[in-house]
């Protein structure tokens, strides 16, 4: 996976959510993370959410959207419903 981003929208993203996008590549590894689609923000393009776990084993939320074989990151965070349906989804039965 190629991942890329605006700069400055990731200042302002640490600035407000304390996460940096490189943290945000790494939920995208989570072998137990997954994808919702972001039906609010897709006017102009499809927009997605994914959940995963990073590094730091923190439950990350991260908005993005596919620009040909590289997905675009716009915002990631620790949003705590995503989080709930996270360790629902990843119960062991």
């Amino acid at each position: 996976m190629e991942f890329e981003w605006d700069l400055s929208r990731e200042v302002v993203n640490v600035r407000r959510h304390r996460v940096t996008f490189s943290e945000a590549v790494e939920s995208f590894l989570d072998p137990h993370g997954f994808q919702l689609v972001d039906a609010k923000h897709s006017r102009e393009e499809q927009r997605f959410y994914w959940v995963g776990k990073s590094e730091a084993e923190r439950i990350l939320t991260t908005r993005f959207t596919r620009r040909g074989k590289k997905i675009r990151i716009i915002g990631s965070a620790e949003w705590r419903k995503f989080k709930r349906l996270y360790h629902e989804t990843t119960k062991p039965e």
